[in-house]
């Protein structure tokens, strides 16, 4: 079994669900945005084209959203935060339950969704889809567990109270790597917590998210709390700009770029937002003498290779100890040799497309730069076809730290491998980055384990472990990496205020 075989594998798969599966996407493929609770078109009626990156041939067309349509989606979702802030927990619980069945029970429509407009493999898709899944159940859950606290007093004749209360409209700019998991992560937690929100997703992908705000409707998500809007990439910096600025929206929350991020901050200051912010990451993967070579190197698969090397948390560079480094060179290269480049649909493909051809020359502007400069070429290297998305799975040794690839993220199926002696070595090359979320080191020393864990400037430490993930954990970084947490119980708190009740007189 293959590393990203066992990744899909372990994903955990609840109960049975009575799963439906039809030739198309089970009427899923909704061609409007979706606001109070109505399919609606731009009010310019302008359209653009979603392109599947595999053959470079257009979908079809989702609204255009501008400004002003933005603004009415905003209102609606204020409108509606009077009456849904009211809810019970039970209730919202309830109703977040129901969309997660819905999820599971269309799981294989949406996966199918999920893979044309991405192009990421079924089989990888598949597994987006319960692990989007299990972040609705889970806050349907945590709804429920929205606790204030009784305070001792210092006065005789007071009583100190907190109780926690939903920020109001959250507006939300997703990612296009995972359109349906990083939807769930941040709307049900928003929706549990008692606010509406407002989601502008990837312009490569928002069909994901309006097949999610059709099953949200059949379980009854009631109008005006869910909104997607649809926008493209020429009008999604002013759409943008509104959700940071208008005064009914409460709470950004971005999955993207730490460019982009650090813009969208600037411009919610104004109005003094809350924000949740999952930018860029540079993860290291270190490898020491210690370590169980083939554990290792089945981590380093699963870390680098998921969804092409186009996820936050990839390892960008593998750092290996010079004890090892050949011998981990060679199963590592035996391993890449395994995977298989194609359209995600076609039986047997391990990685799809990148998501279009500025994220190819970007991998080839990284090998290019690090060839120059005397990095090696140990197979692949090279995009498959004059005009495709695909590029070959690429290992480089002799990677040093003046290399683009080894400061910059790649965003693609590109392994720099750098040779390293010592630990405190491999602590400085990791940490010395702006970027901190997540981090990876596979050791047999218990001792260095605990010494490395608690050294790495990241949010997130897999242990020998290359898939670190899971609905129940907090996922976010540290330095510009990011603000806040996503999923598990922190998550919630992000669409929370502490109000502190003080009662006299008793």
């Amino acid at each position: 079994m293959s590393a990203l075989t066992l990744l899909v594998t372990k994903i955990p798969h609840f109960v049975k669900y009575s799963i439906r599966c039809s030739s198309g996407f089970g009427g899923l493929l909704r061609d409007k945005s979706y606001v109070d609770g109505k399919w609606v078109g731009a009010k310019s009626g302008a359209t653009f084209e979603v392109i599947n990156p595999s053959n470079n041939k257009p979908i079809g067309s989702v609204p255009d959203f501008g400004v002003e349509d933005a603004t009415a989606a905003i209102e609606v979702a204020h409108s509606a935060f009077q009456k849904w802030k009211s809810t019970t927990a039970k209730e919202r619980s309830l109703i977040l339950r129901s969309w997660f069945n819905k999820i599971m029970e269309n799981q294989e429509d949406l996966a199918k969704l999920l893979t044309a407009e991405m192009g990421k493999p079924l089989a990888e898709a598949r597994g987006e889809i319960v692990y989007g899944a299990g972040f609705v159940e889970w806050f349907s859950e945590e709804a429920r567990r929205i606790y204030g606290d009784t305070i001792p007093s210092p006065a005789s004749n007071k009583r100190l109270v907190t109780i926690k209360q939903p920020v109001g409209v959250a507006g939300m700019i997703t990612p296009w790597n995972f359109p349906n998991a990083m939807i769930t992560r941040k709307a049900s937690a928003a929706i549990a917590a008692g606010c509406s929100v407002v989601i502008k997703p990837s312009e490569d992908t928002p069909y994901s998210a309006l097949a999610l705000c059709e099953l949200g409707s059949q379980a009854g998500i009631p109008p005006g709390v869910l909104n997607i809007i649809t926008s493209s990439r020429e009008k999604t910096p002013s759409v943008g700009k509104l959700l940071c600025e208008h005064p009914l929206v409460s709470k950004i929350s971005f999955t993207g770029s730490t460019a982009v991020g650090k813009i969208l901050l600037k411009q919610s200051a104004a109005s003094v937002k809350r924000v949740s912010m999952e930018l860029g990451g540079n993860a290291a993967f270190i490898v020491f003498d210690s370590a169980n070579v083939d554990a290792a190197v089945a981590g380093a698969m699963a870390s680098k290779f998921r969804c092409s090397g186009q996820t936050c948390v990839c390892s960008n560079r593998i750092l290996v100890q010079e004890g090892i480094h050949d011998r981990f060179t060679d199963t590592f290269k035996s391993a890449v040799a395994k995977l298989k480049v194609g359209d995600g649909f076609e039986d047997g493909v391990t990685q799809g497309p990148l998501i279009n051809s500025s994220a190819v020359e970007k991998v080839e502007s990284h090998v290019r730069d690090a060839v120059s400069k005397g990095a090696v070429v140990v197979t692949g290297g090279k995009r498959l076809g004059d005009k495709t998305n695909f590029f070959q799975p690429t290992i480089l040794t002799g990677v040093k730290q003046d290399m683009v690839c080894a400061k910059e993220e790649t965003f693609g199926p590109l392994a720099p491998i750098m040779k390293f002696k010592t630990e405190d070595e491999a602590i400085a090359i990791a940490n010395s980055t702006s970027s901190g979320l997540a981090g990876y080191f596979f050791s047999g020393d218990t001792s260095q384990i605990w010494r490395i864990a608690e050294r790495l400037q990241v949010g997130m430490v897999g242990i020998n472990e290359g898939i670190l993930s899971s609905v129940e954990a907090p996922f976010g970084g540290v330095k510009e990496s990011g603000i806040g947490r996503e999923g598990s119980k922190y998550g919630i708190d992000e669409y929370l205020q502490i109000k502190y009740l003080c009662f006299g007189g008793i």
